[in-house]
């Protein structure tokens, strides 16, 4: 019973590419790197008490999960996420994103190679520091990244601890939030090292996920990225906002291993809170059968 619940559950389970990098072409190109290890093969290896303890588990999540949803307000309960691959599919640099000489630098994607149904929530610079934003995650269970620039966190370090104790990565996205194509190699390394170790020095973490401003960088950006320890760059597929979303590809929908990008901000800036932008995507994420995943369990 166990086993078949878990089968069951799993079934239903800022502008870009400027500076020196050219646009894609229309249209979604092919995904490269095989397609990650879904639940279904972590299950066919598994022990049946490890699987059914897993079931049980998932079924206790997500009856507390129902209960969270309902108190804060969202259209339906988030659907559970497959299991984490038990080897990370190998992730190259989009179609249309390369810069020269690209192949030992850190990949630059939009979707992580993977045929479940699970998509990846990203939020970015950290200016808008709603509390509300931490319990809401913790309770509803829903995991995400995020990429923290050092200017706007300065003023209150402990928001992001309190972050990073709930299971949050935090990751590079520079000190000032510079145009770094518009910046020397030197000013760049010194962005994205000098967050490096602003995030070592308050998190005793030094991230290998980094995310450039604007989605925009050069060569010399990977470059940099590389010598301060960054091992990829995800950029994003769709944006959140509090009232609608924003799609990168052509038919304006969402696709398994799609990264979504958000922002830290409120009312002074946007049409909602951070909780009212976390229904919307939430709404949108369910409503197209897709869970949250955690972006550090593929990448």
């Amino acid at each position: 019973m166990a086993a078949a619940l878990l089968v069951g559950a799993i079934g239903s389970g800022c502008a870009a590419g400027a500076g020196e990098v050219p646009k894609p072409a229309a249209g979604r190109p092919g995904l490269p790197g095989g397609p990650g290890h879904g639940a279904q093969e972590a299950q066919k290896e598994a022990p049946a008490g490890m699987i059914a303890g897993y079931a049980d588990n998932l079924r206790r999540n997500q009856a507390a999960r129902a209960i969270a949803a309902k108190k804060w307000g969202l259209s339906a309960t988030p659907l559970p996420a497959p299991r984490p691959p038990t080897v990370k599919p190998a992730i190259t640099t989009r179609e249309g994103f390369e810069v020269q000489d690209s192949e030992d630098l850190p990949p630059i994607f939009t979707t992580v190679p993977t045929k479940d149904k699970v998509v990846f929530l990203t939020i970015d610079d950290g200016s808008e520091k709603d509390p509300e934003l931490l319990r809401m995650m913790s309770e509803l269970k829903i995991p995400y990244t995020a990429f923290l620039s050092d200017y706007v966190i300065s003023n209150n370090y402990d928001y992001f601890k309190k972050m990073q104790d709930n299971g949050v990565t935090l990751n590079n996205h520079t000190l000032n939030h510079p145009y770094l194509p518009g910046l020397s190699y030197d000013e760049q390394k010194r962005e994205i090292c000098g967050q490096q170790d602003k995030l070592q020095q308050r998190y005793g973490h030094r991230p290998t996920l980094f995310r450039p401003p604007f989605g925009n960088y050069n060569r010399d950006t990977l470059v940099a990225a590389k010598e301060c320890g960054v091992k990829a760059a995800p950029l994003w597929a769709s944006e959140a906002f509090p009232d609608h979303m924003e799609w990168r590809e052509w038919d304006k929908d969402m696709h398994p291993g799609d990264i979504i990008l958000t922002h830290f901000r409120g009312p002074d800036e946007w049409a909602g809170s951070m909780p009212d932008m976390i229904r919307q995507v939430m709404k949108v994420i369910t409503d197209k059968g897709y869970a949250v995943g955690k972006l550090e369990d593929y990448v």
